[in-house]
C-alpha cells in the first residue's frame, strides 16, 4: 500500500435527537494503544454520559474494533465504524458519547444519531491522503540554491529544512512514485553535478 486515508486532525462534533446528546470525537492514532488511551480518557471526561460508543481501524496488524458500550446490538458501534468504512479512513480512532434525554429512540433513531454524530465529527477533522514519501537530501553551492528549490517544487517535492554551511544541503520530502523522475531533472539542469540521495521514508501528506 503507497497510499492510504486518515482524519487531518482531533475534532469533534454534536447531534441532537429527542433531547439526547451525541457528540462524536475523533482522533489520528497509529497503534491500539493510543486508540484505548482515548477511549478511556472521553470516559473520564464524561462523567454522567449513558454511553461512550468506539471504533477503530488501524493499518498495524489490520486491526478494527468497537463497541456498543450498552447500546442495543448493531446500533451503536457498528454505525460508528461504517462511518469511517464509508469514507475509506484508517488510523483513527472515533468516540461517540450519549447523553440521554429521557425518550427511547429506537433501533432506527439510535443508528441515525450515532452515523450523525461521527459524521460531523469527521467533517469537522478534514481527511488527509497519506502518501508513501521519501525524505531526500541534496547538497548544492549558494549560486545553485534557488535553482534547487524551484526544481523541488517543479517536481512536486516540498522543503523541509535548509542547512547552510560550506555548501546549503537542503532537504525536501517528495512523494516515492515521483523520486526518479526528479533524480533525472537533476541529472539534466545540472548537468550531473548535483545528485539527490534518498535519507529516509515514511507516509506524509504531500
Amino acid at each position: 500500500m503507497n497510499e492510504y486515508k486518515t482524519i487531518r486532525q482531533k475534532a469533534s462534533g454534536e447531534y441532537e435527537e429527542k433531547r439526547s446528546r451525541f457528540i462524536g470525537s475523533v482522533i489520528p492514532c497509529t497503534t491500539e494503544a493510543e486508540a484505548l488511551a482515548f477511549i478511556e480518557k472521553r470516559k473520564k471526561e464524561t462523567f454522567g454520559a449513558r454511553h461512550n460508543v468506539y471504533a477503530y481501524i488501524l493499518r498495524d496488524n489490520n486491526i478494527t474494533r468497537f463497541s456498543d458500550d450498552g447500546e442495543p446490538h448493531s446500533t451503536a458501534g457498528m454505525p460508528t465504524l461504517e462511518v469511517l468504512r464509508k469514507q475509506g479512513l484508517t488510523d483513527c480512532c472515533m468516540v461517540v458519547t450519549r447523553y440521554f434525554g429521557g425518550v427511547l429512540l429506537g433501533t432506527g433513531g439510535l443508528v441515525r444519531a450515532y452515523t450523525a454524530a461521527a459524521g460531523l465529527a469527521v467533517e469537522n477533522a478534514g481527511i488527509a491522503i497519506m502518501r508513501e514519501c521519501y525524505e531526500v537530501a541534496v547538497r548544492c553551492p549558494y549560486s545553485d540554491h534557488s535553482s534547487v528549490e524551484r526544481l523541488i517544487s517543479d517536481c512536486g517535492g516540498r522543503v523541509k529544512d535548509n542547512n547552510f554551511a560550506e555548501d546549503v544541503t537542503v532537504l525536501f520530502s517528495i512523494i516515492a512514485g515521483d523520486f526518479e523522475n526528479c533524480k533525472l531533472k537533476f541529472k539534466d539542469t545540472f548537468c550531473g553535478r548535483l545528485e539527490p540521495e534518498i535519507v529516509g521514508s515514511g507516509f506524509a501528506e504531500v
